[in-house]
């Protein structure tokens, strides 16, 4: 914008007329002190202005204007009418004008000199704008570069605080700063300390120092003065300001003492792992060996007990007719002996799970419906009935799985109500976790079976003790039986990765919960064996 100041309003039209066909935007005032307040309020980039005015003459506008901050720089183009002489000229330009034309004046002239002048504003302003930003940029740079010496500062400080050896590393790969604790390995802190020869991991740190990426190996440093060399921890990761790296920092952590600890402990360990394997190689043997003695234990047991029931029998039946009470004594005999064969019996059955088995598909269906042949006269002596559900194809082995059901079958017969028929229910299906109350999924991978029954059922609270080997609830000469039957079926489902548990009360029955893979994860070997 252009001033025009004047105080004669005819004077001022003319020039407003000529400037704004030219695309020039104008102001005017026709005092030097309306020129003032203007200039304070608004920037101009040429002012035009009358020397001879009332009040204060163009001169002393000019000077007060050039004193202002803020218009100091505006071009003032001087025009008068009366005052042309050279002294006049002189005290314009002394003023701060920057031309000094007469009147009448050109317009031609005018427009040019208005244009260049206003061109030199233009110019002026871009300059100054380019000043003040790189005066910006240099205080930028300048805090920049304080705020990075005292971060730079307060960075050796922490370095030279550690008890690692501690290092910097420049951009450039070359080593910036080390702390006190480098000299004891290294004499110069240009050279990285001295690494066991079969230490050879530098060729990755420069794979990583290219990608930028933090690194971390362990080495064996040598230090001064000695030929031993100790195990450390070498650490270097990259420093970023803004988006790129500035510098790397690294240190070296002493693990000497760690790393032979370790070795020491793997050795312990590696020893001990030795002995447990030839302890497990003799203990393989001792039970090989046992299992070998029970084989013979137990005929060498039954023979003569056999010979001591026949001969019972005999005496009982050919002397003793009419002595009731050597009878009743004989008998006595007779029923121990007997619980003493199935004792032997049972406790060979429980030996022989040690001996390891194959797992293979089993329809449970077939297995149960062959082993309930067994308990024909029973089934037929109690009038109990026995109600079968769809069981599925599962991996057992299956003549381990069968002496389950005998057990669990068996015991819902002998422990029935007197004078009620037992009534047997045998449920299965596929459940989500190995837990006895884990919730049916069609596509479980356990199975969950059940054997309810009516009979005389137990106290919960001894739940914990029927599956232990020889543990009895019942009165042994209301019930038969020798204590193993439940601890056999328990060994039988921990060797099948399940599980066996019961829910009952006391004269109403009890329910006895299976949990069983559907899957083993081993080889399947073998074909189905349902004997």
């Amino acid at each position: 914008m252009i001033l025009i100041v004047d105080d004669r309003p005819e004077n001022i039209l003319p020039l407003k007329k000529i400037l704004e066909l030219h695309d020039f935007r104008t102001d005017s005032a026709e005092s030097g002190e309306e020129a003032l307040k203007k200039v304070l309020n608004n920037n101009y980039s040429v002012i035009i202005m009358d020397v001879q005015m009332p009040g204060m003459d163009g001169f002393e506008v000019a000077e007060a204007i050039s004193g202002f901050g803020r218009a100091k720089d505006t071009p003032i183009l001087f025009l008068s009418a009366v005052n042309t002489e050279k002294r006049f000229i002189t005290r314009g330009y002394a003023s701060g004008g920057i031309d000094y034309l007469t009147k009448p004046v050109d317009p031609d002239i005018l427009l040019l000199k208005v244009k260049t002048f206003v061109r030199l504003y233009e110019q002026q302003q871009e300059l100054k704008a380019i000043q003040e930003s790189l005066r910006q940029e240099i205080d930028i740079r300048k805090n920049a570069q304080d705020e990075l010496a005292s971060r730079m500062q307060e960075l050796r400080f922490i370095l030279e605080s550690l008890p690692q050896i501690a290092f910097t590393v420049k951009t450039d790969g070359k080593i910036e700063y080390v702390n006190e604790h480098w000299f004891q390995y290294s004499e110069d802190a240009a050279i990285f300390p001295e690494t066991h020869p079969e230490d050879d991991f530098w060729q990755k740190w420069e794979e990583s120092f290219r990608n930028g990426q933090e690194f971390s190996t362990e080495a064996r440093l040598k230090q001064l003065g000695t030929t031993d060399y100790r195990y450390f921890l070498l650490k270097i990761i990259p420093v970023y300001q803004g988006t790129g790296i500035v510098r790397w920092v690294g240190s070296f952590t002493d693990i000497h003492q760690q790393k032979m600890a370790n070795e020491l402990l793997e050795h312990k360990v590696e020893l001990r792992t030795k002995e447990l394997m030839d302890k497990n190689t003799e203990l393989e043997t001792t039970n090989h060996e046992l299992q070998q003695f029970a084989w013979v234990v137990s005929h060498d047991l039954k023979e003569p007990l056999r010979k001591i029931q026949t001969f019972s029998h005999l005496i009982k039946d050919k002397y003793l007719n009419d002595n009731a009470e050597a009878t009743s004594y004989l008998n006595r005999s007779i029923n121990s002996s007997a619980r003493m064969s199935r004792l032997i019996s049972d406790l060979l059955d429980y030996s022989r799970l040690s001996v390891k088995a194959n797992f293979q598909p089993t329809d449970l269906n077939l297995l149960i419906s062959d082993l309930l042949s067994d308990f024909d006269e029973i089934i037929l002596q109690k009038n109990a009935e026995i109600s079968i559900g769809k069981l599925p194809l599962i991996d057992t082995i299956p003549s381990q799985i069968r002496q389950v059901f005998q057990n669990l079958i068996s015991n819902a017969l002998k422990f029935s109500k007197p004078d009620v028929p037992p009534r047997i229910t045998i449920t299965a299906e596929l459940i989500e976790q190995k837990d006895v109350h884990s919730a049916a999924a069609p596509d479980g991978g356990f199975c969950r079976i059940v054997i309810a029954d009516n009979g005389i059922g137990f106290d919960e609270k001894f739940l914990d003790r029927i599956f232990v080997i020889f543990q009895r609830l019942n009165n042994l000469n209301t019930y038969e039986g020798t204590g193993i039957g439940l601890a056999i079926a328990k060994k039988i489902m921990d060797k099948h990765n399940g599980l066996i548990s019961a829910q009952s009360t006391q004269n109403e029955g009890a329910r006895f919960i299976l949990v069983l893979p559907a899957v083993q994860q081993i080889p399947h070997e073998g074909t189905l064996e349902n004997k």
